[in-house]
């Protein structure tokens, strides 16, 4: 059983693809949409970056429905949520504690990127309980590189 599991773990039904690169250059600025960025050691280069377990954030683009949904509003952008990467098409939770490629980069989730207490000034009231559970993920940078829209994520 145990093999069957593992076997299980490693089978994604496809590669995923960048949707939207984000950074913002000062803690609290807007976050700035840009067609590619190199990801370094302590996250995407004109970023005000995090490190380690924390240098990169990202969203599960599948998510931004249903985070529309509960904070009832029409719609939510990827800048509004303040993540530097939106991927569609792989679950990022089955990634979790494996390394995955996208462009250039060599990446690996480490821990969920909860929601902060901006979400509630950001998506209104019950916005930060409306991104609970679909927060996203931290990783940390295990080959930099550079990423692009389109590129395509997988597992390594």
């Amino acid at each position: 059983m145990q093999g069957k599991l593992a076997e299980l773990i490693k089978t994604h039904a496809g590669a995923g693809r960048v949707d939207w690169i984000g950074v913002r250059p000062e803690r609290l600025a807007e976050v700035l949409p840009v067609s590619s960025a190199r990801i370094v050691k302590d996250g995407l280069e004109g970023d005000h970056g995090r490190s380690g377990k924390r240098a990169v954030t990202l969203l599960q683009a599948e998510h931004l429905p249903a985070i529309a949904a509960l904070a009832h509003r029409g719609a939510v952008t990827a800048e509004l949520l303040r993540r530097n990467l939106v991927v569609s098409g792989i679950n990022l939770t089955a990634l979790r504690n494996h390394r995955f490629r996208m462009g250039e980069a060599e990446l690996e989730i480490t821990t969920p990127c909860a929601p902060c207490s901006r979400m509630e000034a950001a998506l209104g009231p019950g916005g930060y309980n409306a991104m609970r559970g679909h927060g996203g993920w931290c990783a940390q940078v295990v080959s930099p590189g550079l990423v692009s829209i389109g590129d395509m994520v997988e597992r390594v």
